[in-house]
């Protein structure tokens, strides 16, 4: 994967600063006063290894940026008509509370689509945005590939445990249910990021073969579970 940037800014109690933060779908990275961080999700962004931020410089919650905002734009694949266009979707997190508010907004030919205004994680967000868009407009992101799915029996987290399977295609096109994707896990190529879009992006099915663990998408709802790290040896 290459790595892409997106320009924003971050927001906190000693001010704020243009930031860019840098993804290779997998792991984020920003530098923020000097001090890089990285993690495999927005609410999971720690000093690197060797960095050492000044006491009080930032909030810290079990090593990880708290009580702050977050900010940026990214532009975002959407197929229309079956043919690829490139929207540009606005972000904005706030990791000031116990729970993470994020807020979307994609501009599509100066059409303005929204998720609510406190969504608890990017695939909540994200399906809240599809159903907003117009009949035949879609999104093109990993969150509607159809290699795309979450571990059985956890929750979904804010972002990054969202497992690909573009590495064994053949087989999760005939998957359908829990079963179907535990006896596949060992076989995922990775973890990526719910908003990441890849040159072998697939619609996902509507229904049947094909749908896995976690369905169609727009995902129905999910009642909100505390996530673990992602499951590298699940």
């Amino acid at each position: 994967m290459t790595d892409e940037s997106w320009a924003g800014w971050y927001r906190d109690r000693g001010g704020s600063e243009a930031v860019v933060l840098t993804t290779d779908g997998q792991q984020l990275r920003i530098r923020i006063r000097g001090v890089d961080f990285e993690g495999g999700s927005f609410d999971g962004l720690a000093p690197v290894p060797g960095a050492t931020p000044e006491s009080g410089m930032f909030a810290l919650a079990d090593g990880a940026l708290t009580d702050c905002v977050l900010e940026w734009d990214l532009p975002l694949p959407v197929r229309v008509e079956g043919t690829v266009r490139q929207a540009t979707l606005g972000c904005l997190l706030s990791l000031r509370r116990a729970d993470p508010d994020l807020y979307l907004t994609l501009h599509l030919d100066g059409a303005v689509y929204e998720s609510a205004r406190a969504e608890s994680d990017f695939a909540a967000a994200l399906a809240a945005i599809q159903r907003a868009l117009p009949d035949g407009v879609q999104l093109q992101t990993c969150i509607a590939c159809a290699f795309s799915d979450y571990f059985p029996a956890t929750g979904r987290g804010l972002s990054g445990s969202l497992a690909c399977f573009r590495g064994a295609k053949d087989a999760y096109r005939d998957a359908e249910g829990e079963g179907a994707v535990l006896g596949l896990w060992d076989r995922r190529t990775g973890f990526v990021q719910e908003i990441w879009s890849c040159e072998e992006f697939e619609v996902r099915p509507a229904k049947g073969a094909g749908t896995g663990h976690r369905g169609t998408f727009p995902l129905e709802p999910l009642e909100p579970l505390e996530l673990l790290e992602p499951l590298e040896s699940a």
